[in-house]
């Protein structure tokens, strides 16, 4: 099978890593890829690993990559080429194409269509309010008091929402966006679900738990995240059955029924407060950083599993197969992310990193003078499993140990707490 992913971020490395372990994937193509895709080109043998430029924005040109290489299955991996439609013309040509249609992907390309998909799936979510102007905006915001939750409707690449007991932040971070939905706050643990679908079967996979918040104990500004892990040791056993039957399920069976199947990774970011699951959003891709953590226990071949939901086969597979024990995954995000991140700082020690056994997926990095430097606010993520959550963060973070960016920052409390025993539920 001949694979083309669409995308350069950490998810698509981990895509690509993973995809390269499918014995029936003969080829991987990155487009446009990042330096650590291209470094996995000579670490396979009798598989090819490579990157092509490309600009995803640019529906023909990826067309035109696609038909050129005879692909098999495309992977579109970031979601703004999802919203803008990048799958339609790929599937228009007979090519399989794992992710959904224009559509379908305004289930993250716009808060409120989610909310009203919601609705009437009967899918348990959080109250909330869209608001257009700054008048229904203050009053939407005075109606739920602190702590407020404001998003912007549209795609912020994840730093779309302010969560803030200042209600003058709240209301200049709802003056920044066009439509805005004013929430009232989830309490509990928050939980990422992921699921592959074909529009009718869903199938989950294990939940993670990100974390989005900058700082050590979800302090600092919103990020796209600053690592996650998986399994979790303190959720409900019937958990993901339950996010299955309530949530994934029937939204799927509601986009199908409006017409606008939902074909790929479903996400389902949620809160488990104490009046049970309810959704806090929907995203159309695989999330970043979970990704990074999820796939290196993913026993099932990737490639094969793609394919089916592309070719709506799902309901031939078996449930997927895990690996047992932990993984973690740290982000290094660049000095001053999430504001103004710098670029072209010099990364060193990711070779060193990875002979200790820990993964290296590179996000926001890029060649200069022959040197990896940095590229993006995100800059890499430090994938490492174990026996246990403890011995997954130990070795994660002693490949973080290793790698130098000057100003870089992370967090040191990744999976800490889960680990410690110290999460518990909502009553």
């Amino acid at each position: 099978m001949k694979v083309l992913v669409i995308g350069s971020g950490g998810r698509e490395h981990a895509l690509v890593w993973a995809l390269s372990q499918d014995p029936d994937v003969e080829q991987v193509v990155a487009a446009p890829g990042n330096p650590g895709i291209a470094a996995l080109q000579p670490a396979y043998d009798g598989q090819t690993i490579v990157c092509r430029p490309v600009d995803i924005s640019d529906h023909d040109a990826v067309l035109a990559l696609a038909t050129e290489l005879g692909t098999d299955l495309a992977v579109v991996g970031p979601e703004a080429p999802l919203v803008a439609g990048l799958a339609d013309p790929l599937r228009a040509a007979g090519i399989a194409v794992f992710g959904p249609s224009k559509d379908a992907a305004q289930l993250e390309g716009s808060k409120a269509f989610a909310k009203d998909v919601m609705a009437a799936a009967s899918v348990p979510t959080g109250r909330a309010y869209v608001c257009t102007t700054a008048e229904q905006a203050a009053e939407a915001i005075d109606a739920f008091g602190p702590p407020y939750v404001v998003k912007d409707d549209a795609l912020a690449a994840g730093k779309g929402v302010v969560v803030t007991s200042d209600r003058e932040e709240a209301l200049a971070h709802a003056a920044e966006c066009g439509q805005v939905l004013i929430e009232e706050f989830l309490d509990g643990p928050e939980v990422s679900l992921f699921a592959i679908t074909d529009g009718t079967t869903v199938l989950p996979m294990q939940p993670a738990q990100d974390f989005k918040r900058l700082g050590d104990n979800d302090e600092g500004p919103n990020t796209g995240g600053m690592g996650a892990y998986t399994p979790l040791p303190w959720a409900p056993e019937k958990l993901v059955e339950e996010i299955t039957e309530k949530v994934l399920q029937p939204t799927v069976d509601e986009m199908r029924r409006r017409g606008t199947p939902f074909s790929g990774l479903l996400y389902a970011g949620l809160a488990l407060t104490s009046r049970g699951v309810r959704v806090i959003e929907f995203n159309c891709r695989f999330g970043d950083p979970e990704t990074q953590a999820l796939l290196p226990l993913l026993k099932t071949p990737l490639g094969g599993l793609l394919y089916a939901a592309a070719t709506g086969k799902l309901a031939d597979l078996e449930p997927l197969a895990w690996k047992s024990g932990a993984s973690v995954a740290v982000v290094m995000a660049a000095k001053k992310y999430p504001a103004k991140p710098r670029s072209g700082d010099v990364i060193s020690g990711i070779e060193q990193a990875e002979a200790g056994g820990v993964r290296v997926f590179h996000a926001g990095t890029a060649i200069e003078d022959g040197e990896v430097v940095t590229a993006g606010g995100r800059v890499l993520a430090v994938s490492a499993t174990g026996k246990d959550l403890d011995e997954a963060r130990q070795r994660a973070y002693a490949g973080v140990g290793q790698i130098r960016i000057k100003g870089s920052q992370h967090r040191t409390d990744i999976a800490l707490k889960a680990a410690r025993g110290d999460i518990h539920l909502v009553s």
